[in-house]
């Protein structure tokens, strides 16, 4: 067992941080359709530091789904576009929303880019032949674990999934050596969750390849009989925690470092499970070229973008996620990734079952 106490940094999620940034004039409102609203309540060059420089192109304009924040990514966009004269229209919305939107859309796709905060909604793209191939030199600047094997996607920024406890009222001498014993009753009614997640439902998909479906609904089974209370986000989640109301909870590691910067008070922690356990899964935050895209130098320019070094920079010391290229450390007292007992997983079977783990987090009784 492992655990890392977080340093005093910063406090703004993914999904919450519109207090702190000012809305991008290029998004349009994101419209659910019919077939969304099944998800709805679950939720080119080789040179990194290439699109730090403004290029030559004639601008023009891309279409980007993201199911990052715009709140979050929105200086990025703007910076894009200063950089290379190509204006964008966003469309924000979680991300398993958008996959499935992108997906009936079908050849008549209105997106060049996805940005997705869930490997798991590129995957189920790929599984569909909605995404293009990338290029080599776009794939070959982040770790091979981290990219797609069909060459699909590319990771951007990775997230641990870790369990948040309250040091008042548990001792680290007591933490779980297992996210499965959570389902055990000492824990009846103490462990906070988010099922509707993207993270979740991604972690949830983990568990069933590293266990097998039957093992992951028994996990989730356990968790319902034990009354895991709900939350709307991990951000609600660790405010429970923090408040009391909870000494548990099941987050992305990123939430805490970022909470200490407003509050360096906070009553919660970190805690990292043993790297040989299903509970410490690396989670990354991708972008894919839609088979559709009409303007594909561009949509290639963007993803470079993202992978840039003033991209990986901003995603370091903005969100505490950990940067994927070479060369950019993490921010926030962050180890390396190499020191955490982190699990990386086959990204690419996160994505044929993403609407079936969503199916399987409902049956469970989980989700109320």
């Amino acid at each position: 067992m492992l655990y890392i106490p977080c340093a005093p940094v910063g406090n703004v999620s993914d999904m919450d941080m519109s207090a702190r940034r000012a809305p991008i004039r290029t998004s349009v409102a994101v419209g659910l359709v019919a077939l969304v609203a099944l998800v709805a309540s679950a939720c080119s060059s080789s040179d990194p530091e290439a699109s730090s420089e403004p290029s030559e192109s004639s601008g023009g304009s891309l279409v980007v789904y993201s199911g990052r924040s715009e709140a979050l990514v929105a200086p990025l966009m703007d910076q894009f576009t200063e950089t290379t004269g190509i204006e964008l229209q966003v469309r924000y919305g979680d991300s398993a929303d958008l996959a499935l939107v992108i997906d009936q859309e079908g050849d008549n796709g209105r997106a060049d880019v996805f940005f997705s905060q869930s490997p798991g909604a590129l995957g189920y793209l790929t599984s569909k032949d909605r995404l293009a191939v990338l290029p080599d030199d776009l794939l070959d600047l982040v770790p091979e674990a981290d990219r797609s094997s069909a060459g699909t996607w590319v990771g951007v920024s990775a997230r641990a999934r870790v369990l948040v406890y309250n040091p008042e009222m548990v001792s680290e001498a007591d933490l779980p050596a297992s996210v499965l014993d959570l389902t055990g009753p000492d824990y009846t009614g103490k462990v906070g969750v988010a099922p509707t997640n993207g993270s979740f439902i991604d972690f949830v998909s983990g568990l069933r390849s590293e266990l097998g479906d039957e093992a992951a609904a028994s996990w989730l089974a356990g968790m319902a009989d034990n009354d895991a209370p709900n939350y709307a986000n991990n951000n609600a989640v660790l405010e429970a925690v923090d408040r009391g109301e909870v000494p548990f909870g099941l987050v992305n590691h990123y939430y805490l470092v970022k909470a200490r910067e407003e509050n360096p008070d906070i009553n919660v922690e970190n805690y990292f499970f043993p790297a040989e356990d299903s509970g410490s899964l690396l989670l990354v935050s991708a972008a894919g070229i839609t088979a559709t895209a009409t303007n594909l130098d561009q949509a290639e320019q963007f993803v470079e973008f993202l992978l840039s070094t003033e991209s990986q920079q901003y995603f370091a010391d903005e969100t505490f996620e950990f940067p994927l290229v070479e060369g950019i450390d993490p921010s926030g007292g962050l180890p390396p990734l190499a020191e955490l007992p982190v699990r990386r997983l086959d990204l690419d079977t996160l994505g044929g079952e993403l609407t079936s783990s969503i199916e399987m987090i409902r049956e469970s009784g989980l989700q109320r």
